[in-house]
C-alpha cells in the first residue's frame, strides 16, 4: 500500500494539521479519573447494566431478558496521511469497544470535524469512504452522523451493538486462575512516531496498517464461551493501563510476562532507538503506583508497555482450562499473534510484571 496514495499534492499532511494521533491524544486516565469523579451516578437506572463507574469499553442497557444494547464512541485525529486509510484505522477502533463487551454491531453514525479551508472535498470524502469500508466489513451501515469546522482534521464513530445481557462481557469479572491472552501485537504508538519522524520503513507502515485496520469480530465468539470471563480492548492507556483496569475492577492482581507480549515488526528496534510517543509517558505517571515491575526492569521495555496503542488487541481473562482452545479460535479467526501473556492472581488489585 503506497504511504502516499489519495493525499492531494497541494495539501499539507494529514498527521501535520494535528498536535497528536490515534489513540495516544486520549487524556491520560489519571486526569480523565479526576475530571469523571463528580459526574453523577446513573446506578439509578435499573436497566443500565454497565456504564461510567468501572472504565469498561462501552455502556450497556438492557432492553429485554434477552436483548441488551451496547453503545459507545471514539473519534480522534490522524495517525497517517493517506485519507482513506485514517477512515478505516478511526472506525475500527471505535467498533472495537463494541466486540469487546462480546456484541454484535448493528449501525454506527459518523462523527467528523475538519478544517475545511485546508482540506479539499476529496479528501475528507476519502476519510468518509474509509469508515465506511470498515462497517461494510463489520456487516453494518453508516446510519447518519454530525459534521463541524474544525482546527484539526477529528474523524471517528457513535456505534451500536446488540447482545443477550447474560453473556456480555466487561472488564471486571476476571477470576483467579485465569490466563490471559493478548490477540494482537503491541507497538502501534511506536509505529506511528517513527512515522511522523520519517523513519518508517515499507514493513512497518504495513504491520501498522494490517493491525489498526483488523476488526476485533472475534469478541462476539467469545461470549458464548462460559470460560471466558472478562475482556477489555488495548487503546491509549498501554496494556499496563488496560491490566490495571482489569486488576481494580476484579480486586485481584494481574500478572504478566513481559518476554511472552507479541510486538508489531519492526517495534522493539525502534523502541531501543529512542522512538516513543508523549503519552506513554503520560500514561506511566498516572498509574505507575498500581504496577510492580521486575528489579532492573529497562526502560525501552517499560515503554512499549505503556505505548498507546489505537485499535489494539483484546486482552482476555479466560479459565485456564480453556485457554488453549480460545487461542487456538482467535488464531483461526486471522489474529496470527494472539499469545498467552500471563494469568490473574490472588493479591492487591496491581499489575505485577516479570
Amino acid at each position: 500500500m503506497a504511504m502516499s496514495a489519495n493525499i492531494a499534492t497541494a495539501e499539507p499532511r494529514l498527521t501535520s494539521l494535528a498536535h497528536g494521533g490515534g489513540c495516544g491524544c486520549k487524556m491520560a486516565p489519571e486526569r480523565l479519573r479526576s475530571i469523571l469523579a463528580e459526574m453523577p451516578s446513573a446506578r439509578a437506572f435499573s436497566s443500565l447494566l454497565v456504564g461510567t463507574e468501572t472504565s469498561d469499553d462501552a455502556a450497556v442497557w438492557k432492553i429485554s431478558d434477552q436483548q441488551a444494547v451496547v453503545a459507545t464512541t471514539d473519534f480522534f485525529m490522524p495517525m497517517v496521511d493517506d485519507p482513506f486509510v485514517f477512515g478505516q484505522i478511526a472506525a475500527t477502533n471505535a467498533l472495537s469497544d463494541i466486540y469487546a463487551m462480546g456484541a454484535r454491531p448493528i449501525l454506527a453514525l459518523a462523527l467528523l470535524g475538519m478544517p475545511i479551508n485546508v482540506l479539499s472535498d476529496a479528501t475528507i470524502r476519502q476519510i468518509l469512504a474509509g469508515g465506511a469500508e470498515v462497517c461494510g466489513r463489520a456487516g453494518i451501515p453508516v446510519a447518519g452522523g454530525h459534521s463541524i469546522d474544525s482546527v484539526e482534521p477529528i474523524y471517528g464513530l457513535a456505534a451500536m451493538g446488540l447482545v443477550d445481557p447474560a453473556q456480555v462481557l466487561t472488564n471486571r469479572t476476571a477470576q483467579v486462575g485465569d490466563r490471559l491472552i493478548l490477540t494482537k501485537g503491541i507497538g502501534v504508538g511506536i509505529l506511528s512516531a517513527a512515522f511522523k519522524q520519517d523513519r518508517l520503513s515499507p514493513d512497518g507502515y504495513a504491520a501498522l496498517v494490517a493491525s489498526t485496520t483488523q476488526l476485533n469480530a472475534v469478541g462476539t465468539l467469545l461470549s458464548g464461551i462460559a470460560g471466558v470471563h472478562a475482556v477489555t480492548d488495548v487503546t491509549g492507556f498501554g496494556l499496563l493501563g488496560h491490566a490495571l483496569e482489569m486488576a481494580r475492577g476484579a480486586g485481584v492482581m494481574v500478572e504478566i510476562e513481559e518476554a511472552a507480549v507479541p510486538l508489531l515488526a519492526g517495534v522493539e528496534a525502534l523502541t531501543r532507538d529512542g522512538v516513543a510517543t508523549g503519552a506513554s509517558g503520560r500514561n506511566w505517571s498516572s498509574y505507575a503506583d498500581g504496577v510492580v515491575l521486575a528489579e532492573g526492569f529497562d526502560g525501552w521495555r517499560r515503554t512499549l508497555l505503556t505505548d498507546p496503542q489505537t485499535s489494539g488487541g483484546l486482552l482476555i481473562a479466560v479459565s485456564e482450562a480453556e485457554a488453549e482452545a480460545v487461542v487456538a479460535l482467535v488464531r483461526r479467526e486471522g489474529f496470527a499473534l494472539a499469545a498467552e501473556i500471563g494469568r490473574i492472581a490472588v493479591g492487591p488489585a496491581v499489575v505485577r510484571v516479570s
